[in-house]
């Protein structure tokens, strides 16, 4: 039967026939060129590297020196003691001015870049006619030119085992009529600046160096330093010190892990001694002179206080015969800011500097050596390096008086509780004594760079200067030995506010009448003003009275 929705329809055929699965023409030739690509960028970057790295390599050649290979230590950084530590970040606003850094496992890579400036012809025209001495056998052949780009380096490296010491607002600045800040060094481990120095000199030894050890011959700062750093890098160190060496010196040396040798009667014995020994053990002498190493670590303190102290007018520095200080840190801020003043400070006792650089050459005054208050200030002029940058960046050169030392020592304790010594204090001292009227108004920092005071100093400089600050004051007189007229002499400095200190009778040893006796008295005063007060009531009661001058 025919169905009544009529015949079934016929399924269409497909017409076309089936071939093979193949993309375009234009997609093979994409992925090709893309191919391609790729294999020309991984060519060129691997030809790139080894460029860089044969560059990388001539650039060490010429201008890194053999004796300095940029490494805190063999087993790692250190941090005052502290070995394995990873050191803080450089400040790349530090480093901006001359050149590229890489921080790769610690280390630093110095791409050099010739500056252009003012400042780095300064540097190296003060160092241009510099005659090469061969009379110093320890660090002759690190003496070179000292750049900007040396001391930041050595900033860099040595950030892991210095301090980064305070530069803070002081109290004492409504007294002198501006602002003052304090860059703070004394606060190191060893209570110095030039631990900066010589941390950068020890690491900069070369390895074989290190291990055979060092050796220093005296009790000064630098090797307190020398013992401490050398033991923490684990490089052998011997200092010989003579046998007046102070008790203290002594034991703190060792405890910083030194070995300590005592030989001789004078410093020079103690020298000849080290030296035979260094030739003998094949040590490195090491003394305090003005290399390029050991500037450039001592020039890292003027980095900081450019640093810490915005808009800054003037930096006083301790001087003296030992000027690396100042010479450093005015490389760095000259270079930094031309337009700030940098100021040495040094005794009027000892004018060490003030005479090398009138006389263009360093002297040696055998009076201003040894000098047991001073200390580094009063040392020999050790250096033409340091010398020469002085008298090209420093600004100002000013003498103070003891005095003024001492009053500046009472001044940093009272108002900043620092137990500093003359080389800390004496730029401070510079204020004291008004050298420096054109300072008012301004800002200004100052280094107190030192704080090894020995305590049985210490008593002595701070009553001395109490003297000196009329704030201590002794009268005589004389009273008639009956019942009540000490007690009315006490009155008297009660209603006045006197603290009495000491008083004494004397009835035998007199030359007045009989049945008298003379008293002497010391008394505490709060300052000038109160001490004029006092000497008025007592002569107004005892016309007699005799005030013994300072």
């Amino acid at each position: 039967m025919v169905s009544p929705r009529g015949p079934p329809r016929a399924r269409p055929t497909d017409m076309t026939t089936p071939g093979p699965l193949l993309p375009p023409y234009g997609v093979v030739v994409g992925v090709l060129l893309h191919l391609v690509v790729y294999l020309v960028a991984v060519l060129y970057s691997y030809a790139e590297q080894l460029f860089l790295k044969k560059d990388d390599n001539k650039i060490k050649k010429q201008d890194a020196p053999a004796l300095c290979d940029l490494h805190c230590c063999k087993d790692g950084p250190i941090r005052n003691g502290l070995i394995g530590q990873k050191p803080p970040s450089i400040n790349p606003e530090r480093l901006k001015d001359f050149g590229e850094e890489d921080y790769l496992n610690g280390d630093v890579k110095t791409w050099e870049m010739k500056i252009v400036s003012r400042n780095e012809e300064l540097l190296r025209d003060a160092l241009s006619c510099i005659p090469q001495s061969s009379s110093r056998t320890s660090l002759s052949s690190y003496n070179k030119l000292i750049r900007f780009e040396d001391i930041s380096a050595a900033a860099f490296k040595i950030q892991c085992g210095v301090q980064k010491t305070p530069c803070m607002y002081s109290r004492l600045s409504k007294q002198y009529g501006m602002d003052i800040y304090l860059k703070k060094e004394f606060l190191q481990y060893t209570g110095s600046v030039k631990e900066r120095g010589v941390l950068y000199l020890l690491t900069s030894l070369p390895q074989d160096q290190q291990r055979k050890g060092v050796i220093v011959a005296s009790d000064s700062n630098f090797s307190m330093a020398v013992a401490y750093h050398a033991s923490e890098l684990r490089i052998p160190v011997f200092v010989i010190m003579s046998t007046s060496t102070s008790p203290a010196r002594v034991k703190m040396c060792r405890e910083y892990g030194a070995m300590v040798i005592s030989y001789g009667t004078t410093a020079k014995d103690s020298q000849m001694h080290a030296r035979r020994l260094a030739q003998e053990n094949g040590y490195l002498y090491l003394e305090e002179e003005d290399s390029a190493v050991y500037l450039s670590g001592l020039g890292t303190v003027g980095l900081e206080v450019y640093e810490q102290v915005p808009k800054l007018d003037a930096v006083i520095f301790p001087a003296g015969g030992h000027c690396g200080l100042l010479a450093g840190s005015a490389a760095a801020l000259k270079h930094l800011n031309p337009h700030i003043s940098v100021i040495g400070v040094e005794s009027e006792s000892f004018p060490v500097l003030q005479r090398s650089l009138k006389a263009g050459h360093p002297i040696e005054d055998q009076a201003c050596s040894n000098h047991h208050f001073y200390g580094d200030v009063s040392g020999l002029c050790f250096g033409s390096n340091s010398l020469q940058l002085t008298g090209k960046l420093v600004d100002k050169v000013v003498a103070v008086r003891e005095e003024d030392v001492l009053i500046s020592m009472l001044k940093l304790l009272e108002y900043e509780r620092a137990t500093v010594d003359a080389e800390g204090a004496i730029g401070l001292a510079a204020l004291v004594a008004g050298k420096l009227p054109e300072l008012k108004g301004k800002r200004v920092a100052i280094v107190i760079c030192s704080g090894n005071l020995e305590l049985h100093l210490l008593q002595q400089c701070i009553a001395r200067a109490l003297t000196l600050d009329n704030r201590v004051c002794r009268f005589s007189l004389v009273l008639s030995d009956c019942p009540g007229d000490i007690s009315k002499l006490l009155e008297i400095l009660a209603r006045e506010e006197a603290r009495v200190l000491d008083i004494k009778q004397e009835h035998v040893f007199v030359t007045s009448e009989l049945f008298t006796a003379e008293v002497t008295c010391t008394v505490e005063t709060r300052d000038k003003i109160h001490t004029a007060q006092l000497r008025n009531a007592l002569l107004e009661r005892y016309p007699t009275a005799t005030w013994m001058e300072r």
